[in-house]
């Protein structure tokens, strides 16, 4: 398909003249940033939205927003997950299935960035746990609710240049840990669950992508300090092809546009499987540092069946 939209698109202009009426479609991590966006964006396109999210009560005063745009239909219910509890997990699902409501998009949006080395509360490393492994057993318990047409879209990152996933020590329990490592595996989770998701289940008409928002100042840098941050920008600065343009944070707005635009604008054959940034499909670049496009580990589909293995032992559950 032609695709008009790039970095600065925002979610208003991604979803212009597009109804969603007739959408139920699932966010989580509605509390602050890109989850209160893309909901409020969906909401008021006339979709049904359920926002999970860990603090009901944050989440609550959050989503005044997308109570009031909500228009057509459109609307917001919320419901409580932790995803790093596999307890709230599981317990969300069954709420989900048992209530039997279809779901048109799954977005995946809630994580952690950059946090102190520390553990969930099934004693996962705590960014591969909440960001990759909650996700994992969320999406895969409330499949069924997924109906041929339905997509899954997992937030990545360009953060997942740093780290390819490490099976064989997926709790840094033999290696030293480093944060950005650890968001690096996760990240690099999030793409491979994308696309052995994708295989799974494409024949049955369901289709999965990942995307990376952006850089965007939000809550979920809350644990990097200012001059951690401007190491960082500087590095993705100096990483960049010759000629390219600086470092540049996107708005909120900005950084929601291409969930929303793979999640329901976009064909399924276009991003089905595939790492998407600024409201396009991302070429392979294998090149050191933070820059576009997607390393080929992030896309290879033996990893991703070994990841996916490798996950059901974890949790305990094959799907």
């Amino acid at each position: 398909m032609t695709n008009a939209f790039g970095a600065y698109s925002t979610t208003d202009d991604v979803l212009a003249g597009v109804d969603l009426s007739a959408k139920r479609i699932l966010v989580t991590g509605v509390s602050a940033g890109l989850g209160v966006e893309t909901a409020r964006a969906l909401a008021a396109r006339g979709a049904r939205v359920v926002g999970a999210a860990r603090d009901l009560d944050k989440a609550t005063r959050a989503t005044d927003i997308v109570r009031r745009d909500a228009a057509n239909g459109g609307g917001l219910e919320l419901v409580e997950l932790d995803l790093a509890s596999l307890a709230s997990v599981r317990a969300c699902a069954d709420r989900l299935v048992a209530a039997g409501e279809p779901f048109d998009v799954v977005i995946a949006n809630a994580g952690v960035m950059a946090c102190p080395k520390g553990a969930t509360a099934d004693g996962f490393e705590t960014q591969f746990g909440t960001n990759h492994l909650g996700h994992f057993v969320l999406v895969n318990r409330i499949a069924s609710l997924m109906t041929p047409g339905a997509r899954l879209v997992n937030l990545a990152s360009a953060g997942h240049r740093f780290a390819d996933v490490d099976l064989d020590d997926p709790n840094f329990e033999r290696t030293p840990y480093e944060e950005f490592v650890a968001y690096g595996r996760s990240k690099t989770a999030n793409v491979l669950f994308a696309v052995e998701f994708d295989r799974r289940h494409k024949e049955r008409g369901v289709r999965a992508a990942a995307v990376h928002p952006g850089g965007i100042n939000t809550e979920l840098g809350r644990h990097m300090t200012e001059e951690a941050m401007q190491e960082l920008i500087d590095g993705i600065n100096a990483s960049q092809p010759e000629g390219a343009q600086g470092f540049e944070w996107k708005t909120i707005p900005q950084g929601a546009a291409t969930s929303v635009w793979a999640g329901v604008v976009a064909t399924a054959d276009e991003v089905g499987g595939r790492y998407c940034e600024d409201c396009h499909v991302a070429a392979i670049e294998d090149s050191e540092g933070l820059r576009p496009g997607v390393r080929s580990y992030a896309l290879d589909p033996a990893r991703a069946r070994a990841l996916w293995a490798k996950s059901e032992e974890l949790v305990g559950e094959r799907f």
